[in-house]
């Protein structure tokens, strides 16, 4: 009994080995994006430690952290709330009022010459240019801060929605036509999927812009968020507040990005696309 236990052990051991294999090497290659924050963390660590760097001008990360615990016994949770969801309520304004015009420019010739050269006047507009409109237009409440993200979020998706609808292969069309497919059954069975790659593609840069747009609506008179704790360290000379804050925002908007990559994934399972 024992020579046969060993026999079949033997023999589905390289089984095991060859299907552990490939997982252990998805993690390394993981593990690989974490090579540089690591290396820069303990490169400022020694830099502050042995004088090089005073830590007046950068703080070193032990510092760092001890006033990372210092601010979650406070208000930190509460910012990093109350940031999060203005970032995803104007992103989701937005990126619906994009979608909108974008379909209806990418579909019809006679409002994409009505809408497109304002669109495309207005996408040139720094953020920081709508803030004293907003401010007399919408005061210093959360209307203002909400739209100024959503403005934001608006021409990345549109822009791409309109150049994915428009980029669609002409034979499909004509593929769909020889089925006489009647036209909204070409919209939403051929155009919209050919073109979801693209679309998705904008929203994931929405996204990432959003959040870009609402350090700039913090800054207008806001007493809650991580745009507020830049302003607050600024004022309060305290580079570990401002760089903790920076460090919030890349850790969120990695995290959301991540999120809209798995479900850009999931959406567009059906591509037959090269896999790394």
């Amino acid at each position: 009994m024992s020579l046969l236990t060993t026999a079949h052990k033997a023999a589905i051991k390289p089984e095991v080995d060859s299907a552990t294999a490939p997982r252990l090497l998805k993690v390394m290659n993981k593990l690989k994006g974490l090579f540089i924050p690591v290396f820069a963390l303990i490169l400022g660590e020694i830099l502050v430690k042995n004088g090089f760097i005073q830590p007046y001008l950068l703080p070193a990360p032990s510092s760092l952290w001890d006033s990372f615990l210092e601010l979650s016994t406070g208000d930190l949770w509460l910012h990093i709330w109350t940031s999060t969801w203005r970032v995803f309520l104007g992103f989701f304004i937005g990126s619906s009022l994009a979608l909108i015009f974008a379909i209806l420019v990418g579909l019809n010739k006679q409002a994409e010459d009505f809408l497109q050269p304002s669109f495309s006047a207005l996408k040139s507009i720094p953020s920081l240019a709508w803030i004293p409109l907003l401010l007399l237009w919408l005061g210093i409440d959360e209307t203002s801060k909400i739209t100024l993200i959503a403005i934001g979020a608006f021409f990345p998706t549109y822009t791409n929605t309109v150049a994915a609808i428009q980029g669609v292969d002409r034979k499909l069309i004509e593929v769909a036509q020889v089925y006489r497919l009647k036209y909204l059954q070409q919209i939403k069975e051929i155009i919209l999927p050919a073109a979801s790659p693209g679309i998705l593609t904008g929203l994931r840069n929405s996204l990432s812009l959003a959040w870009m747009f609402m350090i700039a609506a913090e800054l207008i008179a806001a007493t809650q968020g991580i745009g507020y704790l830049l302003s607050d360290g600024r004022e309060t000379s305290r580079p570990d507040i401002v760089i903790i804050a920076i460090i919030l925002l890349a850790v969120l908007g990695k995290i959301t990005d991540s999120l809209m990559k798995l479900a850009e994934n999931w959406l567009l399972r059906w591509r037959d696309v090269v896999k790394k």
